[in-house]
């Protein structure tokens, strides 16, 4: 018994990036330009902002970008420690912000017990 899977997620829409230029040139150049210059060594290196990808990967929930900066966090010289630790620091991150809108809501609460 087979069981079909259907995603939405495809793999192979990475390799189609690209393809983004087809129905505007203009600004899929000047996307794929900034893209390059922002990943080029400057302050930090080049697995640095890998990691950094890679992290805002899982907060933005890309399977794309997940699948895409987990190769090049390997290729640029990371290991699958410093890795997890990247997704870490983004969960933390993630789940802060959430939880510091609780505020919001013991104010309201507060404003609308007194």
């Amino acid at each position: 018994m087979s069981k079909e899977t259907n995603n939405y997620f495809n793999a192979d829409d990475l390799k189609k990036f690209g393809n983004i230029t087809e129905w505007q040139e203009e600004y899929g150049k000047k996307f794929f330009d900034y893209y390059g210059s922002v990943f080029k060594e400057g302050a930090l290196t080049e697995r640095e902002k890998a990691l950094i990808a890679l992290a805002v990967s899982h907060t933005v929930k890309c399977p794309y970008c997940i699948d895409a900066y987990s190769s090049d966090c390997l290729q640029k010289g990371a290991d699958e420690e410093q890795m997890m630790e990247a997704v870490h620091v983004a969960a933390a991150i993630q789940s802060g912000a959430t939880l510091v809108y609780g505020v919001q809501m013991m104010n309201k609460v507060k404003k609308l017990t007194m």
